[in-house]
């Protein structure tokens, strides 16, 4: 088997997404796959209609790597990939959207406003902001509508910290989801599907010394994680049934993990979904499925040959 794995690209998730690149071409080489590796660049059309691949790994994080756009790509290409098509993975790619859908699923998520940064301009910071907190209250999580590694995410607990954590926002983004924070134990849940159907791999714990932002995901010591996550046994089904809820939902393919807060009542709220998690030395993913006892290149293995067994369908 021969698979391109596609890494880079000029996201503000590029470092991240070479370091996925890089992790999941070793196992796959590991376990004896011939392996290209490849960038988002002007010479990618060309590698793609020379490579003669069996199929193309997308490691690609934030825009174009999540949004569809390079999946569609490879689907004008009549080439096979691991992962969602470009229909869920832009559904899973705008918070909002997801959320929406996983509320008329049953799943519980913060309440929550989208504002365009025009928007934010136009009306004024003041007034808008008031309105936010009125509703809302002042414990609110201000992130990008699109976008990972929680880069431009500010948990705020002051109405007169919302514009700055809007501007900041606004950084990475053009539109901010503003939604009521949530509180309890962080956990992701990823899912998996070699082929008889997804199953969700042991739940990740995370326990940070302040929030879990960018610093506290990619560099080793700010964060704790357990695997599996230090749950009873119908809390840990709980989490497990929302990210397989998310996966099946949203209409995902292969491989995704979900972001939740469990709750002092052992509700778990739904947060986000990621069509392409990050595979590096410190990523859920991995974490989750050593702890279920895979070994890694193996996993990979079995997860490209289901996928070349059954590509994604155009719908």
């Amino acid at each position: 088997m021969k698979v391109l794995v596609l890494a880079g690209g000029l996201s503000h998730e590029r470092d991240v997404s070479l370091r996925s690149g890089r992790r999941v071409a070793e196992a796959l080489r590991t376990a004896g796959v011939e392996v290209i590796e490849a960038d988002l660049d002007a010479r990618l059309l060309a590698t793609l209609a020379g490579a003669q691949v069996d199929l193309v790994w997308p490691l690609l994080h934030g825009a174009q790597g999540e949004d569809g756009s390079v999946r569609d790509v490879l689907e004008l290409l009549d080439l096979p990939y691991l992962g969602s098509d470009p229909r869920a993975s832009r559904t899973a790619w705008n918070k909002a959207v997801a959320k929406t859908l996983m509320r008329r699923a049953g799943a519980a998520t913060p309440n929550y406003v989208t504002f365009p940064q025009a928007l934010f301009r136009e009306l004024g910071a003041q007034g808008l902001m008031a309105l936010v907190t009125d509703k809302l209250g002042t414990d609110l999580v201000v992130k990008p509508l699109y976008g990972g590694s929680a880069l431009g995410v500010t948990h705020v607990t002051a109405a007169e910290a919302l514009p700055g954590a809007m501007m900041d926002c606004f950084a990475y983004g053009d539109i901010a989801l503003i939604e009521q924070a949530a509180h309890g134990t962080e956990l992701a849940v990823s899912v998996v599907d070699l082929g008889p159907g997804p199953l969700a791999l042991p739940a990740v714990e995370l326990v940070v010394d302040g929030p879990y932002d960018y610093d506290a995901r990619y560099n080793p010591g700010r964060t704790e994680f357990f695997t599996p996550a230090r749950l009873a046994p119908p809390l840990a089904d709980a989490a497990a049934s929302l990210a397989l809820l998310a996966h099946e939902t949203l209409g995902l393919a292969r491989i995704s993990r979900t972001d939740m807060i469990l709750d002092s009542a052992g509700v778990p709220w739904f947060l986000e979904v990621n069509v392409a998690p990050g595979m590096q030395e410190t990523s859920l993913l991995p974490q989750a499925a050593l702890g279920a006892g895979w070994e890694l290149p193996q996993l990979y293995r079995a997860l490209a040959e289901a996928s070349v067994a059954a590509p994604p369908s155009p719908a």
